[in-house]
């Protein structure tokens, strides 16, 4: 990185950028709240207490709660119609509802903790906690910045850099970080397919023109791709992927970023080194802490969920299956930090744990309240403090 580049990258993060995810996020939770509020809907109630019966009159068998057509009057019915009043009127505070929202910051916290472990494992102890701190902040915050498919990369080389890494092991980190993360996820895709059936697990239409299931699997092939190519790159033939990667930029339409195509196959080489030497311990340390700051990011989600609804733990472990589905839809959104794509695919994934349309919108919005927004705010107040101290 030039230091002409270093001196941009800082005012990369002016005041719009951060405004602008932010607008995107509360202008679809308030689109979805709006279509969920005025929108004719039924939820099941406990048996004989509601107001209507359910009518298969399209003849599928499914339950479609938000066909007028499908529910007729009744006393002592299995379902009501959903209003604003009823859903508010729900929200009344209970224990667990707090004990939920409680668990659900605590698993922030503890995702955070363990990416703080991580780099320090990885830096082996270079850096102390609060340069871990800082680093790990300002990496979420120039993550909540960017599409999912762009993430922090390149200012997580600046900031290590900064903190006094050379720019080929900030490189090294950063690339080792991408493939333990991509690591985990494909480990844990075999223990979803055979715990929970493709029934389960991919609602019938996303919404976004492709069957949810096949941008699954299109995504789970990129990621397999990516992670072969990192492992390749890394630990076996290091010069061929530089080489690649040159003869491809070298393409006509790629030829303006062949330099810094280059420079990464020179770095991956350098990173190769280094890493081969690392003991068996080092990796098992680096790659518990990756599965403890995933674990505790899915984990939100289900604390959330658990604190307005009584869920079993087989639909615990279901809801923690359908996350890596959602995350997928994340990573390929083309919106700073997922905003907008986000509390979608949240509503549409998990409309099988709740028929309240309002509910899903409330706790998407929720959601991303507890585990988005808060690093776009620490972000922009540590960032100035941080540059000034390295200045």
């Amino acid at each position: 990185m030039s230091r002409n580049q270093e001196n941009k990258l800082p005012f990369s993060f002016s005041g719009w950028k951060i405004l602008l995810p932010i607008a995107l996020g509360v202008i679809i939770s308030s689109y979805l709240l709006y279509n969920a509020v005025n929108s004719t809907a039924f939820v099941q109630v406990d048996a004989g207490n509601g107001t209507h019966a359910w009518v298969d009159i399209n003849k599928n068998k499914v339950v479609d709660y938000k066909i007028a057509e499908e529910f007729v009057l009744q006393k002592n019915g299995d379902f009501s119609k959903e209003s604003f009043q009823s859903f508010l009127s729900t929200l009344e505070g209970s224990s667990q509802i707090y004990f939920g929202l409680l668990l659900a910051v605590l698993f922030m916290i503890g995702r955070d903790l363990f990416y703080m472990i991580r780099i320090r494992v990885l830096t082996k102890n270079q850096l102390g906690w609060k340069q871990s701190f800082y680093v790990i902040m300002i990496w979420e915050f120039a993550s909540a910045l960017s599409p999912g498919i762009v993430g922090g990369a390149a200012v997580a080389m600046f900031i290590l850099k900064k903190e006094g890494l050379a720019l080929g092991r900030s490189t090294a980190l950063v690339i080792i970080t991408a493939f333990l993360d991509n690591l985990f996820y494909l480990l844990l895709i075999p223990l979803v397919f055979i715990t929970v059936s493709r029934a389960d697990l991919f609602p019938s239409d996303s919404g976004f023109g492709l069957s949810s299931e096949r941008l699954f699997y299109i995504g789970l092939f990129v990621i397999f791709c990516v992670c072969l190519l990192l492992y390749i790159g890394l630990f076996r033939l290091p010069n061929l992927i530089g080489n690649l990667l040159s003869r491809l930029f070298s393409l006509p339409f790629l030829n303006k970023w062949k330099v810094q195509a280059v420079q990464t196959g020179k770095d991956i080489s350098l990173a190769s080194k280094v890493l081969r030497k690392e003991p068996f311990r080092f990796w098992l340390k680096a790659f518990g802490a990756t599965f403890g700051s995933w674990i505790c990011r899915y984990l939100v989600i289900n604390a959330l969920l658990g604190a307005f609804l009584n869920i079993s733990f087989a639909q615990h472990v279901l809801l923690l299956t359908k996350q890596l589905v959602l995350w997928l839809f994340l990573l390929i959104s083309p919106t700073p930090g997922a905003s907008g794509v986000a509390e979608f695919a949240f509503s549409q994934l998990l409309s099988n744990f709740s028929s309240s349309a309002i509910l899903l919108v409330f706790l998407a919005v929720l959601w991303r309240l507890i585990s988005y927004f808060p690093y776009l705010f620490i972000g922009s107040i540590l960032l100035p403090r941080w540059l000034r101290s390295k200045n």
